[in-house]
C-alpha cells in the first residue's frame, strides 16, 4: 500500500515538474504606464497567448520603460534578449526604413482611414518587411493621433511653433517635418521626456491623447493643440527566432492574441480620445481646438514635396485614396 502510495506520489511530482518545465515565459514592455491604452494592449496579449496555449507559453509584462526606451527594447527583441515588445513606430523605421512612410504628416484622415490602410493589404503587406530584420511582426495597433503640446505659449497656427524646443521621436521622418515648422527638435527616449519637461530641458512634446493623459503631460505643460499632424501606429514585435520555434498551431495563438491586443488597445485609444479634452481642460490646460490645418498643411509643403521625392507621389496616394 505505502508503496503503491510512493509511486502515485512520485508519479504526481514528476507530472508537476514536467509540467512546469513545459511552461515557456516570455517578456513583452512598452514605455508608458499599464493603465493606458499600450497597458491594456498587452496585458490583453499576455492573457490571450496563456489561454490559448494551454498555459504552455506565459507573458511577463514590463510598464513605463523598465526593461529600456522604445529604440532599446526594440533593439533588444531584434538580438533575441527579449522575446517581445509592444512600440510605437518612433523607432521602427531605424530597423525598417519601409515603414518610414506611415509617418508622414497629414497622411491620414482620420483613424477610420488609417486602421483600413493598416489591417488591409498595405499594412499587411508592411508586416512582411520585418522577417529580414530579425522580426516577426504580430499585428499593428496604435497611438492615436498625435497633437502639441508646450509651456510657453497657445500653439493657433504654425507661426507659433517657430523657436520652441520641442522633444521628438527618434524617428527621421518626423524631425525633418518639425524642422519645417521651424521647431528646434531634441529626439528623446520616452522615459525621459517627463523629466526633461519639468526641468526645462525642452519647452514641450507631442503625441496622441492617451499618451499625454497616462504620462500626466498636465502636470508640466500648460499649452494644448489638437493639430493631430501625424497619425501614430503601435506594433506587436517578436524575435524571428522565438517565433519560428513555435508549433503552428503556437503560431497562429501568438498572432491571434495580437488581434485581441489589438482590439482592446483601439477601443481604449477611442475611449481616451472622446473624455481627453475635458480631462484635460479640467487639470488646468489650455486645449485649442478649432485648428486651421490647412495652414499647418500648407506650412509642410516644401517638406512634403521632399517626402514625395522620398516615397513617390504614387505611393502616398495610394495610401491616401483608401477608402
Amino acid at each position: 500500500m505505502q508503496l503503491t502510495r510512493l509511486v502515485v506520489g512520485l508519479g504526481l511530482a514528476i507530472g508537476f515538474m514536467a509540467s512546469a518545465a513545459a511552461q515557456t515565459t516570455m517578456r513583452i514592455s512598452i514605455s508608458t504606464a499599464q493603465n493606458s491604452h499600450q497597458g491594456i494592449a498587452i496585458d490583453t496579449f499576455a492573457k490571450e497567448v496563456e489561454k490559448r496555449t494551454g498555459g504552455r507559453y506565459k507573458v511577463q509584462t514590463f510598464y513605463n520603460g523598465a526593461l529600456g526606451g522604445e529604440r532599446e527594447s526594440v533593439e533588444a527583441v531584434q538580438l533575441g534578449t527579449q522575446e517581445l515588445a509592444f512600440s510605437s513606430t518612433g523607432p521602427i523605421p531605424n530597423f525598417v526604413p519601409e515603414t518610414k512612410i506611415l509617418d508622414v504628416p497629414f497622411l491620414f484622415r482620420d483613424k477610420v482611414h488609417a486602421r483600413a490602410v493598416l489591417d488591409g493589404p498595405i499594412g499587411q503587406e508592411m508586416l512582411t518587411k520585418f522577417d529580414s530584420k530579425g522580426f516577426k511582426a504580430l499585428a499593428w495597433a496604435e497611438n492615436g493621433f498625435r497633437h502639441m503640446t508646450n509651456s510657453k505659449r497657445d500653439v493657433k497656427e504654425p507661426g507659433d511653433l517657430k523657436g520652441l524646443k520641442m522633444r521628438t521621436m527618434e524617428n527621421p521622418v518626423h524631425i525633418a517635418a518639425y524642422k519645417g515648422f521651424g521647431i528646434i527638435t531634441t529626439p528623446m527616449a520616452f522615459p525621459e521626456v517627463f523629466t526633461a519637461l519639468q526641468q526645462g530641458t525642452v519647452d514641450g512634446q507631442e503625441n496622441p491623447l492617451p499618451v499625454i493623459i497616462s504620462a500626466k503631460f498636465d502636470q508640466v505643460q500648460k499649452h494644448l493643440t489638437l493639430t493631430g499632424h501625424v497619425y501614430s501606429p503601435c506594433i506587436f514585435v517578436m524575435n524571428k527566432a522565438s517565433f519560428d520555434k513555435l508549433s503552428a498551431a503556437d503560431k497562429q495563438a501568438f498572432l491571434d492574441a495580437a488581434k485581441e491586443g489589438t482590439k482592446a488597445n483601439r477601443a481604449r485609444v477611442d475611449e481616451d480620445d472622446a473624455k481627453g479634452v475635458a480631462d484635460l481642460r479640467s487639470k488646468g490646460m489650455t486645449v485649442i481646438d478649432n485648428v486651421d490645418k490647412a495652414k499647418f498643411v500648407a506650412a509642410l509643403a516644401p517638406v512634403n514635396a521632399e517626402f514625395e521625392k522620398q516615397f513617390g507621389k504614387a505611393t502616398l496616394d495610394k495610401i491616401r485614396n483608401v477608402k
